[in-house]
C-alpha cells in the first residue's frame, strides 16, 4: 500500500519553512480512496477533474461521481479530503463536487479499464 510522500520544512535563519507540498503526494493520498461499489481508486477511475495546491499548502480538488445519485455521495469527498489532510506541509483542503463535464468511462485510466474487464 502506498503511502503520501512527505515533504519535510527547512531550518533557516528566520526559523524553519513550511515543507512544499508535493503534487505526487496529494494524487498517492487520493488514490488510496475506493468507491466502495468498484474494485478501483477513484483517480484511476477519471473521478478527481482538478488538483490546486497554492503557495500557503491550501488544496483544492474538483471531483465529480458515477453519477448524481451515487449512494457514496457524501462519504468519498469527506474521504478525499481527510486523506489529502494526511500529506506534510497541507494547511486546508477544499474539495467540490462538480457534475460539468458529466463523468464517463472514457475517463477512466487503462490500468481502470483492465481491473474492471471494460478493454
Amino acid at each position: 500500500m502506498d503511502t503520501p510522500q512527505e515533504a519535510h520544512g527547512a531550518w533557516t535563519p528566520d526559523g524553519e519553512t513550511t515543507p512544499r507540498v508535493s503534487e505526487d503526494a496529494v494524487i498517492s493520498a487520493i488514490a488510496q480512496v475506493y468507491d466502495p461499489e468498484i474494485p478501483v481508486n477513484i483517480y484511476e477511475l477519471g473521478l478527481i477533474y482538478a488538483v490546486e495546491i497554492g503557495e500557503d499548502g491550501a488544496v483544492k480538488v474538483e471531483m465529480t461521481l458515477t453519477a448524481p445519485s451515487c449512494p457514496s455521495a457524501q462519504e468519498l469527498p469527506a474521504q478525499v479530503e481527510e486523506m489529502v489532510r494526511t500529506v506534510a506541509g497541507v494547511t486546508d483542503v477544499k474539495v467540490e463536487v462538480v457534475w460539468d463535464p458529466p463523468w464517463d468511462p472514457s475517463r477512466m485510466s487503462e490500468d481502470a479499464r483492465l481491473a474492471l474487464n471494460m478493454y
